[in-house]
């Protein structure tokens, strides 16, 4: 049998018959809800150019101000990078897939996959040859290890897609090494930095998404609610976590509605279009150069550019995705994300937002708050981001989407026996902060920024 093989998001139809092992598949948390119904070309009018998922990249200052959400712009991306470590589907599909034949390219847990891969004996090429409980850095070091071709040598090759993935990856990278440089300096015995640095990492990985992340995008009384009192969906044992298809191909993807078609990537800098001036693939230009305070709000810093708010459009640099991202495709709207989301989300014969609402006992949304009428139900995709903007100001998820990302992410850390919840849930992270006893994503930030090797550059 042929199987073609393609990109994250691809939307080709393929046979793929051999079921998933079941530490790399994928799964539902509402399998008795029915599919969302929909005709293709009608969701296709929906997400491509002129559809109600296109904002018009000719935005002026005053709505732009208006169009500002409270999080710093860099969330969304970080977002992403977590997506990229628990979850890579590059199966074409047919409509309502068996999802049995899904294969999940990551394992489903919260651990740095794409950073360590295999590990410095599975994936050696990721290691520095000369210090191996080192990380490999590329030029300077602040870049991304690359062959003579330009090619990302990495875990994951979709961490090279744009600027800003691209270099979170880098400080992860730098924030790994650092941590080898602080445990040798500590008498840490040479065969155990390697081990010790990744653990170390991370659990502040870890921390970071329960403890900052997570409360920006879902509100800490939810977070709290799930830490303390439990799940009421996603509850899997130890070491048998999985990626439910409703968080994967709908609530988790809620970042494609806060992008914003251009930013600045140094503070008074000019702004750059995400696609295609920040395209990613190759070396990264000695012009741009990333400030983390322009997209993280670092203290001492101006307020970094924010969010857009989320309110169920996209900005043209999705709407029109380049070549370098999308590959040929033979019909235009396939160019744009919001039209691969909607359709990934039917391939997949995930059910409408309307009635994953009724079974949390959440009152829906109206026809009239979504903006769609005569469509039986709304796509479960689309129906996270309007509720965001109806639900929660656009500021961050509403009630269904949000418990939907908070039990699956604080799930795949429970499940995992070596995670810093499962194994000491007292646990504080070690790295230096600014504020006394809150330790966040710009604090490991700075760290990698200050003290991440470059020996291996």
């Amino acid at each position: 049998m042929t199987v073609h093989v393609a990109r994250d998001h691809c939307l080709a139809p393929s046979r793929i018959v051999e079921a998933a092992p079941a530490a790399a598949r994928y799964g539902r948390l509402l399998p008795d809800l029915p599919a969302h119904e929909a005709d293709d070309e009608a969701l296709l009018a929906l997400g491509g150019v002129g559809g109600i998922c296109d904002a018009s990249a000719a935005i002026s200052k005053i709505t732009r101000l208006a169009d500002d959400a409270s999080g710093a712009a860099g969330w969304p991306f970080f977002g992403q990078f977590i997506a990229h470590d628990i979850t890579a589907d590059r199966s074409p599909l047919s409509i309502h897939a068996d999802v049995t034949s899904l294969r999940n390219a990551r394992t489903p847990r919260i651990d740095l996959e794409s950073l360590y891969g295999a590990g410095p004996v599975g994936s050696p090429y990721l290691f520095d040859r000369d210090d191996p409980a080192k990380l490999l850095l590329g030029e300077g070091g602040f870049e991304l290890p690359r062959n003579s071709q330009g090619t990302a040598i990495i875990g994951d090759p979709r961490n090279d897609v744009h600027l800003f993935v691209n270099q979170l990856h880098v400080a992860f990278l730098r924030a790994h090494n650092g941590l080898v440089d602080r445990m040798r300096a500590d008498g840490e015995p040479e065969g155990d930095l390697y081990e010790s640095a990744r653990r170390s990492l991370r659990w502040h990985y870890q921390y970071v998404v329960v403890a900052d992340y997570l409360p920006r995008l879902v509100g800490p009384e939810l977070v709290e609610s799930v830490l303390t009192q439990g799940p009421k969906l996603f509850n899997p044992p130890p070491g048998e976590a999985f990626i439910p298809l409703e968080f994967a191909d709908a609530a988790f993807r809620y970042g494609h509605g806060q992008i914003r078609h251009a930013y600045r990537l140094q503070v008074g800098g000019p702004e750059y279009p995400l696609f295609p001036d920040l395209v990613g693939f190759g070396p990264v230009p000695a012009d741009h150069r990333l400030d983390w305070s322009v997209i993280f709000d670092v203290p001492g810093q101006p307020k970094a550019q924010r969010a857009k708010k989320l309110d169920g459009r996209l900005p043209a640099s999705l709407i029109g995705l380049p070549r370098q991202v999308t590959g040929d495709v033979e019909v235009a709207a396939y160019r744009s994300l919001a039209a691969r989301d909607l359709q990934r989300g039917l391939a997949t014969g995930l059910p409408s937002g309307e009635a994953v609402a009724a079974a949390l006992g959440v009152d829906p949304l109206t026809p009239e708050e979504v903006g769609l009428r005569d469509f039986g139900g709304t796509p479960l995709w689309l129906y996270t981001l309007k509720e965001a903007q109806f639900r929660a100001g656009g500021d961050r998820l509403g009630p269904v989407a949000g418990r939907i990302v908070a039990e699956v992410l604080i799930g795949l850390i429970r499940a995992d026996p070596e995670s810093y919840l499962s194994v000491d849930e007292q646990w504080r992270p070690t790295l230096p902060s600014v504020e006394a006893g809150r330790f966040g994503l710009a604090d490991l930030l700075t760290f990698a920024l200050r003290e991440g090797s470059l020996a291996s550059a």
